[in-house]
Formats: structure tokens, sequence, C-alpha cells
């Protein structure tokens, strides 16, 4: 697994959208990230659970929806080990991506109807982004597999 401080960073930084930076929420998800990170119980369950949440929520999900859905098959093979090209620092981004996603408070909890999702899929455009080499290279990698769902 990644190694990652008590803080859960690995010694580089990653950082939200604006309106996020000052946010207690997104902070408390990346040090929740680093903690999912180090069991693999914890990260699939989170996976399983943000899975759920991403299926009742698909239209809210629209623009960000593929990219999503492969953050989840590179957890999943990450934590299978069938895939660790991952750098850490991805990893950490998209798991407090995630981790973000699947709780119902934050910035703007989930339980405002017609708002609750607006800083949840921010959070995942960004994270799609910021992560887009490591995000193209799974793609890629399970191309070559031949188990892409592009």
């Amino acid at each position: 697994m990644v190694n990652l401080d008590k803080n859960g960073s690995n010694g580089t930084d990653s950082r939200p959208p604006r309106f996020l930076l000052g946010s207690r929420f997104y902070g408390k998800s990346r040090t929740r990230a680093a903690d999912y990170i180090r069991s693999r119980d914890k990260l699939t369950g989170l996976i399983d659970t943000a899975s759920v949440k991403a299926h009742g929520k698909k239209s809210g999900l629209r623009n960000v929806w593929t990219s999503t859905l492969a953050f989840f098959r590179l957890i999943r093979a990450y934590v299978n080990g069938s895939y660790r090209q991952v750098s850490p620092q991805a990893l950490l981004t998209i798991v407090a991506a995630i981790v973000y996603f699947v709780s119902p408070i934050d910035l703007i909890p989930d339980f405002i109807i017609g708002l609750g999702l607006i800083d949840d899929a921010t959070i995942l455009a960004w994270t799609i982004k910021a992560c887009a080499s490591d995000l193209a290279s799974f793609i890629d990698w399970e191309r070559s597999q031949g188990t892409s769902k592009q």
C-alpha cells in the first residue's frame, strides 16, 4: 500500500477548486482517504458504497460519469493488486474525492435537493483533471487487458 503521513500526505500538494480550498470537509476527506488506502477492506467498502450512491445519482453526475466509474475500477484493480501503476498522489486524490462524494454532510449537504451534488461533481471533475495522466494510463492498461468499460 502507499506510504502516507498521519495527515494523509505523501509530501506533495494537491489542491481542490478554490471555493473548496478552505473547506474542512475536503481536508477531512484527504485525511480519511489515507486511512482507507491503508486498509484493503475499508477501501473496497468505500468503492462499494460510492458505486451504489453514484448509480442512484447518475443524472446529477452525467458530466463526470464515465471517469467516475473509471476511478472505481482503478481503485478495485489497485486493491486486488492487478494495477499498481497509479502514483501515490493520484491515488490519495482519487480516494479523497470518493470519500467526499460518499459523505452526506459536506460543503453542500446531499439532502438539499437540486444542489446537493454540485460540490461532489465539482470535486470529481477537478480530480479527473488533476489525475488525468494516471486515469488515462489506467484506461490504456484496461484496454490492453481487454477489460475496458469505455
